[in-house]
């Protein structure tokens, strides 16, 4: 696996989160990637914002070290694979044909998510798209959080961080977070947003810093830490 890399093992299986905000489920040799927003940047620049170019390149490339640092033979995009069908102009939609032509080896697939637009044709770019929950083993894929009967659920939707630190070193990172039932994970796109996540006691957060993934403390766990050493 790739360096920096957590494993964990749920009610499913075991699976490993990466550094690279995506996750892998090695008794299935799956790679899985949450908003990836391929083509968000080439969207805003056509409302006329001005933001930088090369993120979809950039994402790509990504993908590319994972698939060969992995091994994977299947990527599951957990919805949101692109931004906007604005967003997908010729030069994006010529990028992502030619990286999936270099990676025709790896099956792929898509459980759509809400900006997944129904008129791109994926099939055309060698990526099935599947409804949610996709069962795999014990898993369901899905985009959106759900509780899945006799699954446990790995979505993405949320865009998740957690806040580190205090005062004026308070830092907030991508995370992974794991409830009883449902684990969500980070974008993986490098041009979205995030959003702060609120977890229940006995939830597992991992967030993503300085190229690993770290397991960190809810508040409930640092409370009682917190009372143990007091």
């Amino acid at each position: 696996m790739p360096p920096g890399s957590l494993s964990l093992t749920c009610s499913a299986g075991e699976i490993v989160l990466l550094a690279q905000r995506a996750a892998y489920l090695p008794q299935h040799q799956t790679l899985l990637v949450a908003d990836a927003h391929l083509g968000k940047a080439q969207s805003f620049r056509r409302l006329g914002v001005p933001v930088p170019s090369g993120t979809t390149r950039a994402n790509l490339q990504c993908l590319s070290a994972l698939l060969q640092d992995t091994g994977a033979r299947r990527l599951i995009f957990l919805g949101d694979m692109v931004h906007a069908a604005r967003g997908c102009s010729a030069e994006i939609v010529d990028a992502i044909r030619r990286w999936r032509e270099a990676h025709a080896r790896v099956d792929m697939a898509l459980v759509r998510g809400n900006h997944d637009a129904p008129q791109l044709d994926f099939l055309a770019w060698g990526v099935e798209p599947v409804d949610e929950p996709h069962r795999i083993g014990g898993w369901a894929l899905c985009h959106h959080p759900q509780a899945v009967t006799a699954a446990y659920a790995l979505c993405g939707h949320l865009h998740p961080c957690v806040t580190v630190g205090r005062s004026a070193d308070r830092l907030r990172l991508p995370c992974f977070h794991f409830g009883a039932e449902v684990g969500v994970l980070p974008a993986f796109g490098g041009f979205t947003g995030m959003h702060a996540i609120h977890p229940r006691p006995g939830d597992c957060v991992a967030a993503v810093a300085d190229g690993q993934v770290r397991r960190v403390p809810t508040p409930l766990q640092a409370r009682r830490a917190a009372a143990a050493t007091g």
